[in-house]
């Protein structure tokens, strides 16, 4: 049998195509999607997005969500003990995998494999060292589809909030910026691609700036969810 997995998910274009890369691979079964999220707001942290949406996109990947509601302000120690929570109840449902969506930032690695470490559970980096030029075009020739939702105003003009992850944001972003956003320059929320059954419809609403970043409020339009034509 495949070892049963839990998948690290922020809402992002990355951890989208981290799905899609573990079931293309099927080495493991991918049984949930984990994501934190602010719990007074209700919404998924540096993201900005909607729980309703991250909701969406479980259904339309048709793998079930585990919520893991973060109190805000959120100190490191209250994160990783409801992190120990997620980990006791992995281990209680035999699952032996913990895969995250990251690239190149080799301090969040190690992070996240000392959290692991004597655990059972084996951390997982299924895109670890891809080019991003290459990941990014491979995404969008996908089919897979995002818009902006965060973006740090010290590495990115803010008026790149609420644009599309396509070829034509890809040619307009300074060449400082990774084009998969990896340094922290923007989010994304993921709503169509190959690990997804249906398009999830979105419409950019107001933006807000918080100490230096900026985000945009992404609203579940009327009938989102419904299968592409």
């Amino acid at each position: 049998m495949k070892p049963r997995a839990l998948l690290s998910w922020s809402s992002g274009k990355d951890c989208a195509w981290a799905l899609h890369v573990l079931q293309q691979r099927g080495d493991v079964e991918v049984v949930a999607l984990v994501t934190t999220f602010n719990e007074v707001v209700g919404r998924v942290a540096m993201h900005g997005v909607r729980m309703e949406l991250v909701h969406a996109q479980a259904a339309a990947a048709k793998v079930p969500l585990w919520e893991v509601p973060l109190p805000w302000p959120c100190s490191n120690e209250a994160y990783e003990q409801q992190m120990r929570g997620v980990i006791d109840r992995a281990r209680s449902e035999d699952i032996r995998v913990f895969a995250f969506g990251d690239l190149h930032l080799a301090d969040i690695r190690s992070y996240r494999e000392r959290q692991l470490d004597a655990t059972g559970i084996e951390a997982a980096f299924p895109l670890w060292g891809t080019d991003t030029p290459s990941l990014a075009r491979t995404m969008i020739a996908s089919g897979l589809r995002a818009t902006l939702t965060c973006v740090d105003s010290n590495q990115l003009d803010p008026e790149f909030l609420g644009r599309s992850f396509d070829e034509g944001l890809l040619a307009d972003l300074p060449s400082a910026v990774d084009p998969c956003g990896e340094r922290g320059e923007f989010h994304t929320f993921c709503h169509a691609g190959p690990m997804f059954d249906c398009l999830i419809d979105v419409v950019v609403g107001e933006r807000v700036e918080r100490e230096g970043y900026w985000f945009t409020d992404l609203v579940g339009a009327s009938g989102h969810g419904r299968s592409p034509p």
